[in-house]
Formats: structure tokens, C-alpha cells, sequence
């Protein structure tokens, strides 16, 4: 059995359980953790996911964060100043995060108690933010659960994107393959 296909079985034994009401925003994070080297096994197994959570009666929705920078440097007024001196982007990727998150929120906000969000591309902020400042500060807008798709890897409570940057410790449930 393929680590996308172990995850997937690991997620559909966790949607089973009960939702307690009253788990705090973080714990109603899951962080499915494999290695980078799955990441397009992973993507190829979304649509298993979502008709999983669609079967178990819950509803799927799915954010994709891998051109989320694009998208935002694209639309900047100032992107060609920053193509030509990229050291000065770094004062300007507090909006990015701010965009990220309203991105997040809006989702998040508009789903119905039983619901979980799939959350892809949390590689592709490598660099440019951290994924744990914008899940924690997300979190508290989420109504269901959020399936966060992290490649990397996972020691004791701390998780290590790409298992280069030093991790953070979360109170998310982990689902490894």
C-alpha cells in the first residue's frame, strides 16, 4: 500500500470518530504529514479524499496555496521593483501573509460545522512565510476540521516542512502514513 493510499485510510478512520464540540480551533487541525517526495502521489489521491469526506456525510472543500504568491506578486503595483532588487520584498511579505489568511478565512468562515477543508501547497510558502503562523492564526475561523497536506515530517508534536526548517510544535492531530 502506497503512503498516499496508508493516509488515506488513516483519514477515513479518523473522520469516523466523533467531533467533540468542544475542541479548541488548533486541535481541530489534522496535519496529514508524508514525505516530500509524495507530494504529486498526494495530489494525485485529492479526489479519493474528498469522496471519502462525501461519503462519511461531511463536506469537502479544498484551498490550494501553490500559486497564492504568484497570484499576489502578480497583482503588486511595485512587483517589477522587487524582480529588479528582491532583497527590498521582504518588507512587503507581511501583506502577503494578510492576504493568505483573508484567503483562509473566507473559506473557512463559510463552511458549515461538518465540513473539512483540504489544504494543499503548504511548500510553496517555503521561504516567504511560516505555514504555522498562518494555520494558527486561521484556526479560530474554522467551523470543522482542516486537513492540512504537509510535506515533510513529524518528531514527537514537532513538525518539520521539507524535514529542513526547524519545526513547531502544534496542538493539531497528526495522521502519518
Amino acid at each position: 500500500m502506497s503512503p498516499a493510499q496508508q493516509l488515506l485510510q488513516r483519514y477515513r478512520s479518523h473522520l469516523e470518530l466523533r467531533w467533540p464540540p468542544h475542541l479548541s480551533a488548533t486541535e481541530r487541525v489534522w496535519i496529514a504529514v508524508y514525505d516530500p517526495e509524495e507530494e504529486r502521489r498526494m495530489r494525485a489521491a485529492l479526489p479519493e479524499f474528498a469522496l471519502v469526506t462525501e461519503a462519511a456525510g461531511v463536506q469537502w472543500a479544498h484551498v490550494d496555496l501553490t500559486d497564492a504568491f504568484a497570484q499576489w506578486m502578480n497583482a503588486h503595483p511595485y512587483r517589477d521593483d522587487y524582480f529588479r532588487e528582491p532583497e527590498l520584498l521582504s518588507s512587503t511579505l507581511p501583506e502577503f501573509e494578510e492576504q493568505l489568511l483573508e484567503q483562509l478565512r473566507t473559506t473557512l468562515t463559510a463552511l458549515p460545522p461538518r465540513s473539512v477543508v483540504g489544504v494543499t501547497g503548504a511548500g510553496a510558502l517555503f521561504g516567504l512565510t511560516r505555514i504555522s503562523k498562518v494555520i494558527e492564526r486561521a484556526a479560530p475561523a474554522l467551523q470543522g476540521r482542516m486537513l492540512l497536506f504537509f510535506p515533510g515530517s513529524l518528531d514527537g508534536h514537532n513538525y518539520r516542512l521539507f524535514n529542513a526548517r526547524d519545526g513547531w510544535n502544534y496542538h493539531s492531530v497528526a495522521l502519518v502514513p
